[in-house]
């Protein structure tokens, strides 16, 4: 199956959100997987998917989700090629908004064990609300305006808990899922943990500890998983936050950078051009402008 795995842009971007024509890009999409979860939303056309092994014909106005770790391929369903939207997200990094109940994540695995359906036909799309959502996910990603991250996230949860309430029409008892407490975090959950310590001085030994794993074992489970060591991971989704600060506030680099959890502003200046091929003074001027 290693030879199936994907490395995905998620980490350059963290939530991908675009149309794919695929007469115009390399298509049939062959068979692979990764660690995020793919939604596809057909605008035109048909296409021929696996699943896991189970094969189904999507046709226009359909949606169709693969979770984590899922097998899947897509290639042409009939004479006019496909056109679809594409939602690719670390399901990680959208908790659970209560206490009370397990988080998405979780949720999706159980629902995988259950064998849910991945495929919903044009009604159900409907009844979801798919094309707003995919829509406005795709506006939001393209204008990039201020508050564009919340905006896709809301979208994204509405879509995420509708679906979960389809499969629960469909005889899923999501209250069988362990809730995903803090005391069990895992590799599948820990990048919320770090996105919520991003401007402490986080420590990988703190994280792995989180996880109930030695250091070695974590760093190793972690680079297979998001291809790349801990740290560095740590360092792309500061870059991320500090670029929203530089975009949507006038705040001083200084105080961006410790608000961001840089040691201090040299290694944060540092940083940001590794990733940006710019200062962040330089990257807000020409944004900017």
């Amino acid at each position: 199956m290693s030879n199936l795995f994907e490395k995905t842009a998620s980490l350059n971007t963290p939530i991908e959100c675009f149309v794919f024509d695929s007469a115009a890009e390399e298509f049939p999409v062959k068979p692979h997987w990764h660690y995020f979860a793919e939604f596809i939303y057909m605008q035109s056309g048909t296409a021929a998917m696996t699943a896991d092994g189970a094969a189904f014909t999507a046709g226009a106005g359909s949606l169709t989700l693969f979770p984590p770790l899922c097998v899947h391929s897509i290639s042409a369903g009939g004479e006019k090629m496909p056109v679809y939207s594409v939602l690719k997200f670390d399901l990680g990094k959208f908790p659970s908004v209560s206490s009370y109940s397990p988080s998405p994540s979780v949720i999706f695995r159980y629902a995988s064990e259950k064998k849910m359906p991945v495929y919903f036909d044009k009604t159900s799309a409907e009844e979801m609300g798919c094309a707003d959502i995919f829509g406005d996910c795709i506006s939001e990603m393209k204008d990039f305006r201020y508050g564009y991250d919340v905006m896709l996230r809301s979208q994204i949860y509405r879509l995420i808990y509708r679906i979960i309430r389809c499969w629960e029409s469909f005889g899923l008892n999501i209250w069988e899922c362990p809730v995903n407490a803090d005391a069990d975090r895992s590799i599948d959950n820990i990048t919320e943990y770090i996105d919520r310590h991003l401007s402490e001085s986080i420590k990988v030994t703190d994280i792995a500890a989180e996880c109930h794993l030695s250091y070695s074992a974590f760093a190793a489970k972690f680079r297979e998983r998001y291809g790349m060591s801990c740290k560095e991971y740590i360092e792309r989704m500061r870059i991320f936050k500090a670029e929203e600060y530089l975009l949507f506030t006038d705040l001083d680099i200084d105080y961006i950078g410790q608000e961001t959890g840089f040691s201090d502003c040299s290694h944060f200046i540092k940083s940001f051009r590794k990733y940006r091929g710019a200062t962040p003074k330089e990257f807000r001027e020409k944004k900017r402008s």
